[in-house]
């Protein structure tokens, strides 16, 4: 066991394991005050960051974090790892690491170098380096980097910005989902996945909103995937009932007993990819999972504690997810940022970050990732944040943001992005939805030539019929 240590002036600050140095070297952040892992003091956490920059790359592939003899993801990131895409990076140490990609972004064919490594970092390796990067770093590197899936749709093409449609409802009425699928449509959104939180997990109330979604879908002819958001277990019993499924849908997180947590392990996972691909329902791609994270969901299951019983960082906790998440090719992942409280993340300012964090970490281990842009009513956060999140994720070229009506989302009584906020990224940054999305939105005329969403009046529009239904005809 190594142990560091790293001289401030007069004081010398000792950090008796690599699990340590990592937790006292993140940026603060209320969930691991809450664990018990944070720097005490500023000080503290800038001379854990001083040491973490001298430590040699290869270190993390001895000293584990979570033990792999009680723990499947860890085993799974070993499996992972490659000696051969790890060679050109493996004499780097942390700091290191954090100059060379800079160096390499602000070189030629910077996305086939960082690509060429991919599989070479572990996600613990990628946490660290995170932690010694101002915002605008992780912006400039996860912007270099090109993760392209598909499905009806293309996510991830340069000069493209794509988007999740929300339509909850706090009682599944389909005319209120399908009010606010006609809200978004007309507005630009849902080339990502129309995809619904529902308010019961009954294979019924699933399958009946899967079908009211895919009828939709086939009638206006829309290029683009649907998803309801049930346990993988009742999508895998969909499947072989017969119903539309897209997309299998699963939170995940970092560590075993977390997965457990949520009801899933590791084969319960290839069982649904499995069961989605077997159906051969995409046109452009065969990425079928769609999953989403969080930082401090192992915490919050009480999953976190590492080797010798001392608690993780949640945000190296979260990385580790995606080592999960690109063992399955998902078409889709997403964060959800701040959904999970202000016990986790307690403001605007760690909410920003986290979300920049979890983007580049992710990017960089070739997942395709996008983010819910919100927060809980609780936490000392509002919509300037979320502008503030917004515009640096699409300056990052993040995949997609989800998007509600209004962003007020009624059902799960939390804050998120607006149809109007991705139009103003959108136009700020001269990007556009998927290729196959945009030329529907042409042909209905929904969209101009320049990328602009155009006025239209639903009563006369393509989607009339649509809209008849949404209120109640």
């Amino acid at each position: 066991m190594t142990v560091f240590r790293q001289t401030l002036g007069p004081t010398t600050y000792r950090f008796e394991h690599l699990v340590d140095l990592m937790a006292k070297a993140s940026p603060r952040r209320s969930g691991d005050e809450l664990a018990g892992c944070a720097a005490a003091t500023d000080a503290e956490r800038a001379a854990a960051q001083w040491a973490l920059a001298e430590v040699p790359l290869d270190l993390f592939l001895t000293e584990l974090l979570v033990p792999g003899e009680t723990d499947d993801v860890t085993r799974l990131i070993l499996d992972q790892h490659d000696p051969a895409a790890f060679a050109e990076i493996s004499h780097l140490t942390v700091g290191g690491l954090r100059d060379w990609l800079l160096d390499v972004v602000a070189g030629p064919e910077p996305a086939a170098r960082l690509a060429a490594v991919r599989w070479g970092l572990t996600p613990e390796m990628v946490a660290a380096v995170s932690k010694l990067m101002r915002n605008q770093d992780l912006v400039t590197v996860a912007r270099a980097v090109d993760v392209v899936t598909a499905f009806r749709t293309t996510v991830g093409l340069p000069g493209r910005l794509s988007t999740r449609l929300q339509p909850n409802h706090p009682t599944d009425d389909p005319r209120g989902i399908t009010a606010a699928t006609l809200d978004g449509l007309l507005l630009g959104a849902g080339d990502a996945v129309i995809g619904i939180n529902p308010a019961t997990d009954s294979p019924q109330a699933v399958s009946d909103l899967l079908h009211l979604l895919d009828d939709v879908r086939l009638r206006y002819e829309i290029p683009t995937q649907s998803c309801v958001l049930t346990h993988v277990t009742t999508a895998i019993g969909l499947v072989e009932a017969g119903a539309p499924v897209d997309l299998v849908f699963q939170s995940i997180a970092g560590t075993q007993g977390a997965n457990e947590g949520f009801g899933v392990t590791l084969d319960l996972l290839r069982e649904g990819n499995e069961a989605a691909r077997s159906l051969q329902r995409g046109t452009v791609g065969e990425n079928v999972m769609y999953f989403e994270t969080g930082q401090g969901s192992a915490l919050s299951a009480d999953a976190h504690l590492g080797t010798g019983g001392r608690p993780v960082d949640q945000q190296t906790l979260e990385t580790r997810a995606y080592a999960v998440a690109r063992e399955f090719d998902p078409f889709l992942v997403n964060t959800v940022v701040g959904f999970i409280g202000p016990e986790y993340l307690y403001d605007g300012k760690q909410v920003v970050r986290a979300g920049l964090e979890d983007h580049f970490c992710a990017k960089l281990l070739g997942v395709q990732m996008g983010a819910d842009v919100c927060y809980t009513n609780h936490t000392e956060a509002d919509q300037d944040d979320m502008d503030v999140l917004l515009t640096m994720l699409t300056a990052a070229r993040v995949g997609f943001v989800i998007c509600v009506p209004g962003a007020d989302d009624v059902m799960l009584g939390y804050q998120s992005l607006s149809f109007h906020d991705a139009m103003y990224a959108r136009d700020l940054f001269g990007v556009r939805p998927a290729p196959e999305f945009e030329a529907w939105l042409a042909r209905v005329g929904l969209m101009s030539e320049t990328g602009r969403v155009l006025p239209v009046d639903p009563r006369t529009s393509a989607l009339r019929s649509l809209g008849a239904a949404g209120a109640g005809a």
